[in-house]
């Protein structure tokens, strides 16, 4: 046998064992809201229209423990975070990695203990893993923030946000955003006036910069979201003092849009060439900011429109399809459509589903993942809220439904307290 087939024989054998690194999948959504942090998969040729109970269920998988975080998907594999799975002794929370195929557990990585504040529905893990080839990061809700090997679940560093960096959260629900890897570097937001936003080595957890806002009140739960201004790379984040953008060669504050003190800051940014637009709850709203190059090398911020309370959203996220943004009514069940660069609503309408909707976008179509379970697939489009699908997701009830849907090589993944259920949502040919 010549020398390139035994190759090609070897990384076979290697394959099936799940040693051997296979490349990412273009359908991978390997952190928070995709692998661009839209929320909005690029992804075609999926169900225009669910059959009545919903889109083919391909496999359930129990005990993976309690949480809230969504699942990214990379490689084969599925990671999520939750505390008192099966089959491991104790209630404490664990990284825990899945096959695609069956949804059976590969490994399980101790990360801390649970989150128990507040009453019970506030309670367990909320952020979700980000998976860069060969590692995978995690972070707790006490601030851990812990590497892995993907594939075995090795523990390779970990740091704290509090005690490494001083940082403090502006509630005291913990932390939930999902860290950001650009290159080399990790990037968070441990929040405050110490460490606002950090840069490490993703490799060994070292610091490779720091950046201060003067009198941030602390981190909100929004994942950073990267942007390019004139050659200038932007990170945009939102903490609980409101939205700022930071350059990603050395941490240095760009700009920073203030607002006022509100319960949460929760929602991702969302970025479109020069424009972010970012959302509060509380009855807060929703703005849109223009970022312009300085010509010195920096990036200038000014205001399209001011916080607008019509485009309010608590903690389902907002997406952008078109030129439209779509999202929850704070958490009211009530979806909206607005126009981007107007904020002029074009609908607001009440949906099958009750309590705050979590959403995502594929292939014309929103995906709505209401607190109660229900499950919705509509047209996402500006001229009118239509339905065409839903269904009451099984398991749902005991605790809201608030882990955000994923999507991932023609498959739409759910959160339901205990489980993980995956549906094929392929259009059959």
């Amino acid at each position: 046998m010549k020398t390139p087939s035994l190759l090609m024989l070897l990384a076979v054998i290697l394959s099936a064992d799940g040693s051997f690194q296979r490349a990412a999948t273009a359908g991978d959504w390997p952190t928070f809201r995709g692998p661009d942090r839209t929320a909005v998969s690029k992804e075609t040729d999926l169900l225009q229209e669910w059959p009545a109970g919903g889109p083919p269920l391909a496999w359930k998988a129990t005990g993976t423990g309690r949480g809230y975080t969504s699942m990214a998907i990379a490689n084969g594999r599925i990671y999520l975070v939750g505390d008192g799975i099966s089959d491991v002794e104790g209630s404490d929370e664990y990284l825990i990695c899945l096959s695609v195929q069956d949804g059976k557990r590969l490994w399980a990585t101790k990360t801390g203990t649970p989150w128990n504040s507040g009453q019970p529905n506030w309670q367990s893990s909320r952020s979700t893993p980000t998976v860069d080839g060969d590692l995978v990061y995690a972070m707790t809700a006490d601030g851990e923030l812990v590497c892995c090997e993907s594939a075995t679940g090795i523990e390779k560093w970990r740091k704290n946000l509090k005690k490494d960096f001083g940082g403090n959260k502006a509630d005291g629900w913990g932390y939930s955003e999902s860290p950001l890897i650009d290159g080399e570097h990790l990037i968070c937001t441990p929040g405050g006036e110490k460490s606002t936003m950090v840069a490490l080595n993703k490799k060994t957890g070292e610091t490779v910069w720091t950046t201060v806002r003067e009198g941030d009140r602390g981190a909100g739960h929004a994942s950073i979201v990267i942007s390019e201004v004139g050659g200038v790379r932007v990170y945009v984040q939102t903490t609980g003092s409101g939205a700022l953008g930071v350059r990603a060669s050395d941490g240095k504050l760009m700009w920073s849009y203030p607002i006022d003190k509100t319960t949460a800051v929760i929602p991702t940014p969302i970025v479109r060439d020069n424009l972010v637009f970012f959302a509060a709850g509380y009855k807060r709203g929703g703005a849109l900011l223009k970022q312009e190059a300085d010509g010195e090398g920096g990036v200038k911020m000014t205001e399209v429109y001011g916080v607008n309370p019509q485009l309010a959203n608590k903690h389902g996220g907002v997406v952008l399809v078109g030129d439209y943004v779509f999202g929850d009514s704070d958490d009211q069940g009530i979806p909206f459509c607005a126009d981007l660069k107007t904020g002029e609503v074009k609908w607001k309408k009440r949906g099958a589903g009750s309590g705050s909707i979590a959403m995502a976008a594929a292939d014309g179509r929103l995906y709505l993942h209401y607190a109660n379970g229900m499950t919705v697939l509509a047209k996402a489009e500006p001229g009118d809220y239509v339905e065409v699908g839903s269904f009451s997701a099984p398991g749902s009830g005991e605790r809201p439904s608030w882990s955000h849907p994923a999507i991932s090589d023609g498959k739409l993944y759910l959160r339901e307290n205990n489980a993980i259920l995956c549906y094929d949502i392929r259009e059959k040919k």
